[in-house]
């Protein structure tokens, strides 16, 4: 089940080097302690592979990119590689400028990475070099519905296939698949949407599941799907008279934070197809 790989988190407690964007490094690095991993903040190309090098996993997201940042997310992404760390690509708003597209494909090509994670409009970017990415939201006529599902799934494996990395597509259905098996999962709430970051905490918190679970990486994956998309439901149950945005992006990092295996796996919406 999955809640295993959320206690193998609380187990090991991994270290995970995040070079993230400034709008939501701050509910990174406490997602990544709620569900009981180590985050690590570093993007001065100078620091990362020292960095790096000390931490299990590495988290790359490219939502506010400069020169300086880049450069460090190369070099860090190579450090890991060669230690044969995580990697976990975030190719926050592909499609919504060259820089944006033309730095996550280059990360692609040069990089080994175990997992790429995107809304369908970044990933479809990804996968065809053009897209309609509106920031960094989900252009609707790209949304995977119940209607498209199949054709989503068949989507999501060949993108896998072809970039070798796990494909984690994340919006109101969520499909993460290696190429062979795809999870279609249904949790979460739409009013996640309305808070800055809750994709960003994703790729933390899912770098963090594969660090702990080395062995079970489309697993792992899923769980932190299933994790996020669950602490969504209950931090929403929790939310009083008079909250707003801001407690609920609180209120799911504390649903994170008092998670475990039983609940996790109690409250888990997914197939496996």
């Amino acid at each position: 089940m999955l809640g295993k790989c959320l206690d193998n988190v609380r187990k090991t407690m991994p270290l995970v080097h995040n070079i993230t964007n400034y709008v939501t490094v701050n509910d990174v690095a406490n997602v990544l302690l709620a569900c009981g991993g180590s985050p690590i903040m570093s993007d001065e190309p100078e620091d990362v592979q020292d960095i790096t090098a000390i931490c299990g996993g590495l988290n790359i997201n490219i939502g506010t990119l400069n020169k300086r940042t880049i450069e460090g997310m190369f070099v860090a992404g190579h450090k890991a590689n060669e230690l044969g760390h995580v990697v976990l690509l975030d190719p926050v708003g592909a499609g919504a400028s060259a820089l944006r597209t033309n730095t996550a494909v280059k990360l692609m090509e040069e990089l080994h990475l175990d997992v790429i994670r995107g809304n369908i409009s970044e990933i479809k970017t990804l996968a065809l070099g053009s897209g309609t990415t509106k920031g960094v939201d989900a252009d609707v006529a790209d949304a995977v519905t119940e209607e498209n599902l199949d054709e989503a799934v068949v989507f999501a494996k060949e993108f896998a296939k072809t970039s070798g990395s796990i494909a984690a597509i994340t919006g109101a259905i969520d499909l993460v698949s290696d190429g062979q098996e795809c999870y279609v999962i249904r949790n979460g709430r739409p009013e996640m949407g309305k808070i800055t970051g809750t994709g960003c905490q994703l790729s933390g918190l899912m770098t963090a599941f594969l660090v702990a679970n080395p062995d079970q990486k489309l697993k792992a994956a899923a769980a932190a799907v299933c994790a996020m998309g669950l602490a969504g439901e209950i931090g929403w149950n929790l939310m009083q008279e008079g909250d707003g945005n801001s407690a609920y992006r609180n209120r799911i990092i504390d649903a994170i934070y008092h998670m475990d295996m039983e609940t996790l796996d109690k409250g888990a919406k997914y197939e496996v197809r």
